[in-house]
Parts: C-alpha cells; structure tokens; sequence
C-alpha cells in the first residue's frame, strides 16, 4: 500500500491517478495507523509553505511523516511543496519552521531577462549523480514544473538532479530512505511515470 498524506494542500488525486495507472494500491490519508503500516510514503502539495506547515501540525502529521523516515525507515517521497517542507525553512515564510528532515534552504527563483516567475512548464534535467529515481531513464529528460522557490541543499552528495532556470536549481534530491522531487513526475507523461514506478520498485514491487 502507498499512503498519499491528506493535508488539504491539492495534487493529491492526480498523484493517485498516476500511482493507479502504473497498478499500485493506493490510500489518501491523514490516518496514523495507515501511514506507519504503509509501503511507503508520499507527501505531494501545492501552494504556501507556511500555510502547509500550519496544517500538518494542526493535524499532528508532521510527527507522523518524521516518524515514518526516522523510524519506519521506509520509501518517502515528496512532490514540489512536498520537496521545500522537508527542509528547515523557506523564504517564502520566514520564521516557520519546516520538517528538517534534510538539510538545505528553500530560496527564491532570482529575477532574470525574459525569465518568468513561476516557473510553469517544461524543462530539463541534468544528473549530478546516478539516483535511483532515474535509473533506465535518457540522458536531459523533459518534466514538468510549477514553483516559484527552489532547493539549495546542504549537502551536494544527496542532489540527483538540476536544472537551469536563472541559475542551477537542485530539483531531486535522494538520502537513504527519502526522495523528493520539486517537479511534478504524475504531470510528467512518460518520463514522470518511469520515475514513479522506480520509486515504486523501492518498496519491493509495483503492487
């Protein structure tokens, strides 16, 4: 069973859509029990870091999801505001605190000649490092991508894939049992799907 937390952040049924279509069983949840027994874990969200902060305290699942990595020790990915919550804090918000489960900042997209911001489309990636997200996938893959912050991680070692868009964004990033990616793999078309089902192939199967 792959769990997808509730926390009313949005994108939770399209990631459902997509882990379905490649034969997973599925559950949206906000359920302790359901977390901590699941396969593994998504957190997918859109919208404000703060605001997502707030609501997954209200609902105590910010102790649910640190459980689930640093306990469980089983799969956990985040998906775009998913990404940046896993991270100490973002400029976005400044003075909340996010899960800090990884370090590094969450910064602004710098101002930029013709660069539009959010960044809403399509772009490719480049790998720093082989990650297991990405394995079978071709070289500079096209995804799909909506945000207006991005990751500047702390440690170089964990980020599996860049992008450019202003500067040298980290999008996907991957330390022990967590993997997390600031691109949408379920709006991805094929390439994103790859990519969910690799994530899936870390829990034993695709079912």
């Amino acid at each position: 069973m792959i769990a997808i937390v509730d926390y009313d952040a949005g994108n939770l049924k399209s990631v459902e859509k997509a882990l379905r279509y490649l034969g997973a069983e599925t559950c949206v949840t906000r359920d302790f029990e359901e977390i901590r027994s699941a396969d593994a874990l998504i957190l997918p969200g859109v919208g404000a870091f703060g605001v997502a902060m707030e609501r997954l305290r209200e609902l105590e699942l910010d102790k649910a999801i640190g459980s689930f990595v640093r306990e469980e020790k089983k799969p956990f990915l985040g998906i775009c505001l998913g990404l940046q919550l896993l991270f100490s804090g973002s400029e976005e918000n400044e003075g909340v605190e996010g899960l800090s489960l990884l370090p590094g900042e969450i910064i602004r997209i710098p101002e930029g000649e013709r660069l539009k911001i959010p960044q809403i489309g399509w772009n490719s990636l480049s790998y720093p490092r082989e990650g297991k997200l990405f394995q079978g996938l071709p070289k500079d893959p096209y995804v799909y991508f909506v945000h207006s912050y991005y990751l500047k991680a702390g440690e170089r070692e964990i980020v599996t894939a860049q992008t450019e868009y202003g500067a040298t964004l980290d999008v996907s990033v991957e330390k022990e049992n967590v993997f997390a990616c600031q691109f949408h793999p379920e709006k991805s078309g094929r390439i994103g799907l790859a990519i969910l089902k690799n994530f899936l192939a870390l829990t034993g199967g695709e079912n």
